[in-house]
């Protein structure tokens, strides 16, 4: 699940990602209002974790501007102000539920999974290719039934490869479903990832090809028999 995460707190945004990616969320971080306006045109995020008080537009202004724009994705409001007031106007603005800083991270953490799953419309469905299943809830992936052990990026990239099927997965694609935009890696780091994941396929049972190599074009799951 991707997050854009909304913050000028230098200290802050570093750690709230830090936590954030370690539970298997990719994060795109911006500092301003404006670079998260931009950014919100391109992707639908899976949650919003927007700071009220921002440069250039603030967060107030922000959420109003998605949500009349109609844009569906959670927010979680984070603001240093205490107020009945200030948590009015938040909610008003269209804000799903609101935070005052500082903040007790398990708790920042549940109330996400909370909106995450507000944001779902239920569970969301375990996806499977012959022998192996990935739970996007609960993060578990076996292959008969065995458990495999991913990092969250290995887990991204599998569940990208697992929502595209038969069709290649591309470096552009990867990129967008694994990793944040500020951070693109070399065609040598994703071929590893690629590789560590195969070698933790095939140490739980699976067929050393089961991911595919589509030459000057990406990856894609190994058909299977009929």
């Amino acid at each position: 699940m991707r997050i854009l995460l909304v913050e000028d707190d230098v200290q802050l945004a570093a750690s709230l990602a830090e936590a954030l990616t370690a539970q298997r969320y990719a994060v795109d971080l911006v500092r301003d209002g404006e670079m998260a306006w931009e950014q919100t045109k391109g992707l639908v995020y899976d949650l919003v974790l927007l700071d009220v008080t921002l440069p250039k537009l603030d967060g107030i202004c922000l959420c109003q501007q998605l949500r009349d724009r109609g844009y569906p994705t959670p927010i979680l409001m984070l603001t240093a102000r205490d107020t009945s007031l200030d948590k009015v106007v938040g909610l008003d603005a269209g804000a799903d539920a609101y935070m005052v800083k500082p903040f007790n991270l398990q708790e920042l953490m549940a109330q996400i999974r909370a909106l995450l799953r507000r944001g779902q419309s239920g569970t969301a469905p375990v996806l499977s290719w012959g022998a192996l299943q990935l739970n996007p809830s609960s993060y578990e992936v076996t292959y008969n039934r065995s458990p495999i052990h991913l990092t969250p990026k290995e887990f991204a990239l599998m569940e990208a490869m697992l929502r595209y099927g038969k069709r290649v997965l591309s470096r552009a694609a990867i990129l967008e479903h694994v990793w944040n935009w500020q951070d693109s890696p070399e065609e040598d780091t994703i071929k590893t990832y690629v590789k560590n994941l195969r070698a933790k396929l095939k140490a739980a049972g699976a067929p050393k090809d089961f991911i595919e190599t589509v030459h000057g074009l990406g990856y894609r799951l190994k058909t299977l028999d009929n």
